[in-house]
């Protein structure tokens, strides 16, 4: 009963809850959450502990929690939006198959390219999850129902160069992706520093490729869900790159760049 009035009020409100409601629930979570992360590592990855409840190995954990980004929004469309009618790859279609890319490859290709790889305790894999099935639904429903992007888009200064920022920033955060992967040969363990691509800038290369990537794609889209989605990546994995920047300073000392940032080359 509780629940399908819920569902009753959402459909009855839907246009007012993805339009402001959500976006704006989304920035100040992630403000909550900057101000968390900036004292206390999100406890994954090499910071990761049991003490966040059980570890969900690694390779599961990233399928899993980054997956309903991908199929969210196709669901969505499929079952809560009748009146779509497919016509072509319009603004709305391009943008929207952008936001799949990156999850295809997050959540398809990425978590089997991973070596090794600590596993994730349940209370930060069960927030993952949760985040992308509020962003998928949020990013779906925008760009496919409330969205009126006409053809003239395509040549806007703000799709032009959001695109390009884009694929941009997709194209640094699986390089470095990559290069993290290789540090290590067989049979090593341990800790190296990473070199080369835009790790020769900062030590976050793989988080600013990331956060660049939905910076352009806000622009793209130029609207309040996809700002919201671009302003909780960087108050959420920001926060990340100066732990990591901070971890290989003490571990490397001397022998780590003096001249390399934490995640904004020549900045931050």
């Amino acid at each position: 009963m509780f629940f399908s009035q819920i569902i009753e009020y959402y459909t009855e409100n839907e246009a007012l809850i993805v339009s402001k409601w959500m976006p704006w629930t989304m920035i100040i979570t992630g403000l909550s959450s900057f101000l968390m992360l900036t004292l206390i590592p999100a406890p994954y990855g090499r910071y990761s502990s049991k003490s966040w409840g059980i570890l969900v190995p690694s390779k599961l954990a990233w399928f899993v929690q980054e997956t309903p980004s991908f199929l969210v929004p196709l669901l969505y469309n499929r079952y809560m939006n009748p009146g779509y009618v497919f016509r072509g790859f319009g603004v709305s279609e391009v943008l929207l198959s952008c936001l799949l890319l990156h999850y295809f490859q997050r959540s398809f290709i990425f978590p089997f390219l991973i070596r090794g790889g600590k596993p994730t305790p349940l209370i930060p894999f069960g927030l993952a999850f949760v985040f992308c099935c509020y962003n998928g639904l949020m990013q779906g429903s925008s760009l496919l129902k409330y969205s009126s992007y006409s053809v003239d888009w395509f040549g806007d200064i703000h799709f032009c160069v959001g695109i390009a920022l884009f694929f941009i920033g997709m194209g640094i955060n699986i390089h470095s992706d990559h290069i993290l992967r290789n540090l290590r040969k067989p049979g090593e363990t341990g800790y190296k520093i990473p070199k080369g691509g835009m790790f020769n800038y900062v030590s976050g290369a793989n988080f600013f490729g990331e956060c660049l990537e939905w910076t352009g794609w806000a622009i793209a889209c130029w609207s309040l869900p996809a700002a919201a989605f671009a302003a909780f990546t960087w108050l959420n994995i920001g926060p990340r790159a100066v732990h990591h920047h901070r971890f290989y300073c003490e571990k490397f000392r001397d022998s780590y760049p003096k001249n390399r940032k934490a995640i904004i080359p020549f900045i931050l």
